[in-house]
């Protein structure tokens, strides 16, 4: 099968004014035909290749950055707006694939254009990249495509995708500090198990007395971090792979997401996030006119949790057979009553969509005002642990010298 090359135009717009640029052809016809869609007529047009030598782009497995939410929001509130002024689908695609930041993100444009000038629909073309464009993306899309309101699909996927983002960095901020906090504590014990504490053990063995039993304990900590600090490492990055591999599993989701919802602190949390993802997700859906039981299912694949995921499929399965939606809904002990109530208060008026939307600005307003509360609390305690682990240390070395100082007085 042959591949596509890379093209280097230089051509003129219907202004007159000269333009220069790369395509992704397979010959040069197909560069031509490309650039008559644009309104372009081409000057000039050679072959440049993939790229040689220090022009070749290259990556490192594991650490290309993939398409992010972030590029999707700005990707989807750009096309609204291109398609809204009544640009073609075609001159669309090629502006966002030139001009977006993320090269990955910009090479999948490329072929989403290619697939669409070949007569294959944009939501068709968006589904060959499922890893990259979510399935509430791709569904809305679908929708709006066949309802013929593709711009205003784009600007609800843009708008709850913001959402989502704003609703990931309120987390981040929050776990940003704890984290730190803990990496600074381990990493300063391992500095002192290693490097300070030996120092101690030398100058301990001229006293000619027994060390104190905190003393001992940090000595022995000390010998074993030669033999145990290796293993450890190899135990954690043996750990991240395994993970990265295997967090998206139904066997680890399963086991793990029941335990995240019921942790002290942080299982409120994730029960609010998890409720107004699927909310603000629910009411796009539906304003998208998707059928109930396909966004519920798709609601439920994006809900982040197992454990939501679980309780809607048995929700579609209840809808499936005649019910209605809050009526299953309040058999499921993960969905608060409000979340229920709401509903079935939207489902009577014919407003779920609104209510749903209700539902979602309510649970964003809770967690950010959880998370403030959580950051305000963690922070002391945090340097709480700090000082004791730290000054524990501390004090377990400097023991022996405050005994040989009361034993001479």
């Amino acid at each position: 099968m042959a591949t596509a090359q890379v093209w280097a135009y230089v051509g003129r717009d219907s202004t007159g004014k000269t333009v220069k640029g790369k395509l992704d052809a397979l010959s040069e016809t197909a560069v031509v035909s490309r650039l008559g869609a644009l309104g372009i007529s081409p000057v000039s047009i050679k072959e440049t290749g993939e790229g040689t030598g220090l022009n070749r782009e290259f990556s490192i497995p594991g650490f290309t950055k993939g398409v992010g939410l972030k590029d999707l929001a700005i990707m989807s509130r750009q096309m609204a707006t291109m398609i809204g002024s009544g640009l073609s689908l075609l001159r669309t695609l090629n502006i966002l694939a030139e001009q977006t930041e993320s090269k990955p993100l910009a090479k999948i444009l490329t072929q989403v254009r290619d697939d669409v000038e070949t007569g294959i629909s944009i939501s068709a073309a968006f589904g060959k990249h499922s890893r990259e464009f979510p399935p509430i993306m791709i569904n809305m899309v679908r929708a709006g495509e066949t309802g013929g309101f593709l711009d205003r699909a784009l600007e609800s996927i843009a708008a709850n995708f913001e959402k989502e983002v704003k609703l990931r960095g309120t987390i981040k901020s929050a776990m940003t500090y704890p984290v730190i906090v803990l990496i600074m504590s381990l990493a300063s014990v391992m500095i002192m198990l290693i490097f300070i504490v030996p120092i101690f053990e030398d100058m301990f063995k001229g006293l000619g007395s027994g060390l104190p039993i905190p003393t001992m304990i940090l000595v022995n900590l000390s010998h074993s971090m030669v033999f145990v600090g290796p293993v450890l490492v190899v135990v954690i990055v043996a750990f991240s792979i395994w993970w990265n591999k295997n967090k998206h599993t139904d066997r680890v989701r399963k086991a793990v997401d029941p335990v995240k919802l019921k942790l002290p602190v942080f299982g409120s949390l994730l029960k609010k996030i998890a409720v107004a993802r699927f909310s603000r997700n629910f009411a796009n859906m539906i304003g998208a006119g998707v059928p109930i039981l396909q966004a519920l299912k798709i609601v439920g694949e994006t809900s982040g949790n197992w454990v939501i995921e679980n309780a809607l499929a048995e929700v579609a399965d209840s809808v499936r057979q005649g019910q209605s939606i809050s009526a299953p809904l309040l058999a499921q002990p993960v969905f608060p009553q409000m979340v229920t109530q709401m509903i079935a208060v939207g489902e009577d008026a014919g407003s779920l969509e609104t209510m749903l939307n209700k539902i979602a600005d309510f649970y964003d307003q809770e967690v950010e005002s959880s998370t403030e509360q959580l950051t305000a609390a963690i922070e002391p305690l945090m340097i709480a642990f700090l000082g004791v682990i730290i000054g524990g240390m501390v004090i377990a070395l400097y023991m022996p010298i405050f005994s040989i100082a009361s034993a001479i007085k």
